[in-house]
């Protein structure tokens, strides 16, 4: 893939951290799907239901809980509400949150 052009404009992300304000999408990595509950105790989980767990997740055309991480700022994990037909963020909020959104 080239470059773009000198002088042309990128269309980036801005992801607003709850902790930091917006910030560009550089500094941030996806976590995958939010309020997934992980399997426990994890040593009497077959492995159907761990594969289950780490592959099988939602992928609506629509708005998405994720889990995002601010690894090139404050280095905190928070939720965001994604669309995923236009990526654009409705909301974020601290990981230990859980508002009401309309799905």
């Amino acid at each position: 893939m080239k470059p773009p052009p000198r002088g042309s404009s990128i269309d980036m992300l801005s992801v607003p951290c709850p902790y930091c304000g917006p910030r560009d999408e550089t500094e941030f990595v996806n976590g995958g799907e939010g309020h997934v509950d992980r399997p426990v105790p994890p040593e009497a989980v077959g492995d159907a239901d761990w594969a289950a767990y780490l592959f099988f997740h939602d992928n609506p055309k629509g708005h998405l809980r994720e889990r995002w991480l601010h690894a090139f700022g404050c280095r905190r994990w928070f939720h965001a509400i994604r669309s995923t037909a236009d990526h654009a963020i409705a909301l974020t909020y601290p990981i230990d949150a859980k508002p009401d959104f309309p799905a």
